[in-house]
């Protein structure tokens, strides 16, 4: 069911979606790469899109602004957002900073069904890819990542690392050269074997690795073409 198909349940049953729900399907939407960053999000437009009003529009871009997945300008209105190439090398730097120390950490304390849930998660992954579907691909490649860091135990550094892999999302939108190492089938693979053999060691290698080719695939910005309007991005 798609989030326009769940809001309009919502609707059907009488009940107008809450902020957190348009929180949630607007931040899915940029992190699958069906909001283009730069596109404008006018409050009129997702208020009729989600069957809610505009007071909990604006809250939930207020939300996402905080995150920075979005950028309000004044007397302009929401944007998603557009992070300058600079920000987008801090980006990858911070991870490539916290994440191998993460891996470490989940070798260390992931149970049995840890590992069974990023091998789903995994499997989740190559489905999209098989399907062509890369923008979920993506999505699921990122909460891969938030996966591990939760399983290391480490919640101000999880928290910090789900904010930087949202922010990711809109990197590869605006700067990706190399599509193929978002789909490297073996990268996840050898990451979720160590940690399945808590071999905290290779885990931290592995994570570095991984971290540092996705690093060498963005390039310098690109126009981008925000192309479709909000209803027919999020109305399908």
């Amino acid at each position: 069911m798609s989030t326009h198909d769940a809001a309009a349940a919502l609707v059907g049953r009488g009940t107008s979606p809450s902020g957190d729900f348009v929180v949630a399907a607007l931040s899915r939407a940029i992190h699958e790469h069906r909001l283009a960053p730069g596109t404008k999000l006018g409050e009129g437009d997702l208020a009729e899109i989600y069957g809610t009003s505009r007071t909990i529009i604006r809250a939930a871009l207020q939300s996402l602004a905080h995150s920075q997945l979005v950028e309000i300008r004044r007397n302009r209105g929401a944007f998603v957002a557009k992070p300058t190439p600079k920000e987008a090398r801090e980006i990858f730097e911070a991870r490539e900073l916290l994440e191998p120390r993460t891996a470490h950490m989940a070798a260390q304390k992931a149970t049995q069904a840890d590992v069974a849930l990023l091998r789903a998660h995994i499997a989740q992954e190559h489905e999209a890819l098989a399907q062509s579907d890369s923008g979920r691909a993506l999505y699921l490649s990122g909460q891969l990542h938030v996966h591990i860091a939760r399983i290391a135990d480490q919640t101000t550094i999880s928290g910090f690392i789900e904010h930087l892999i949202a922010r990711s999302s809109l990197i590869v939108a605006l700067y990706w050269k190399r599509e193929s190492a978002l789909c490297e089938r073996h990268a996840h693979h050898s990451l979720v074997d160590a940690i399945a053999a808590n071999e905290a060691e290779t885990a931290e290698a592995l994570m570095r690795s991984h971290l540092v080719d996705l690093h060498s695939s963005i390039e310098l910005p690109k126009s981008h073409d925000v192309g479709a309007t909000l209803k027919e991005i999020l109305g399908s």
